[in-house]
């Protein structure tokens, strides 16, 4: 099993830090908070972005999905996918990964299947997409639909690891009908604050960036976008009552989402 390193600070541990969580070291809240400072809504954000992987898998069980391949999960925060889409068809298959080893510590919370469907676990990073397609193939049927979830992750891939041949390497075994979930934070609306923020991610040894509008639109090229298409993400299927701005307090959280289908 691979060893956690606490010397420095790792992006699923500030995620949790930022939703409230406990499995954090006092490096990954340092960062955090060093991000907080220069950001404030960060955890409203993270919130927000939550939200959104909730309403998108909801929306795709209900329409009919039943298998889901979701990379760069985080330290488990109920509702988990897999309890999501199980509730709606308790048959779902559920393939989760990440590249941290906290993670791993916590699959077992990510393996509680409904008896009808079943999950599992990949320890792997995104910038392997070989590996993953491979260990995916022992839990989920290449030859039907699959749902492929990159939530919150793209912002944590430089350019110099090609985000956009990484999903490309990720959709091309996926059979017609599958579906393609991103958020990416942005810096469109406050390029110097995203600076800062990059930079302590950056420092920390994650080659965080952030993307325009245009740059998101990019990774749905050639597939068909479910409306409302590329928005903000409190705009994307809001929930009854939800605020316009996520849980920002009605500022609006710059973190763009869509989800899209293979033709």
């Amino acid at each position: 099993m691979s060893t956690i390193d606490t010397s420095k600070p790792h992006a699923a541990r500030m995620y949790d830090y930022f939703l409230g969580g406990k499995d954090n070291y006092p490096v990954d809240v340092a960062a955090a908070e060093q991000v907080t400072s220069h950001f404030p809504a960060v955890s409203a954000m993270a919130r927000t972005n939550r939200a959104f992987m909730h309403r998108a898998s909801r929306l795709l069980a209900e329409r009919g999905m039943r298998q889901f391949l979701d990379i760069g999960t985080g330290i488990p925060t109920e509702p988990n996918l897999h309890q999501i889409v199980q509730g709606i068809a308790p048959q779902a298959r559920v393939v989760y990964a990440d590249n941290d080893p906290i993670v791993l510590r916590h699959a077992e919370a990510l393996l509680h299947s409904a008896p009808e469907g079943r999950t599992a676990y990949v320890q792997a990073d995104v910038r392997d997409p070989g590996k993953i397609i491979a260990a995916a193939r022992e839990t989920l049927d290449f030859s039907r639909p699959i749902a492929l979830s990159l939530v919150a992750l793209l912002h944590l891939v430089g350019d110099e690891d090609e985000p956009l041949r990484l999903v490309r390497e990720l959709l091309e075994p996926l059979a017609p009908g599958s579906h393609l979930t991103l958020s990416h934070a942005t810096g469109d609306f406050d390029p110097e604050t995203w600076e800062r923020v990059v930079e302590v991610y950056r420092k920390g040894g994650t080659a965080a960036q952030v993307r325009s509008l245009g740059e998101f639109s990019e990774f749905f090229t050639g597939l068909e976008l479910v409306d409302p298409g590329v928005v903000l993400a409190a705009r994307w299927h809001p929930e009854a009552g939800a605020p316009r701005g996520g849980d920002g307090g009605g500022e609006e959280i710059p973190l763009y989402v869509a989800v899209a289908r293979k033709p």
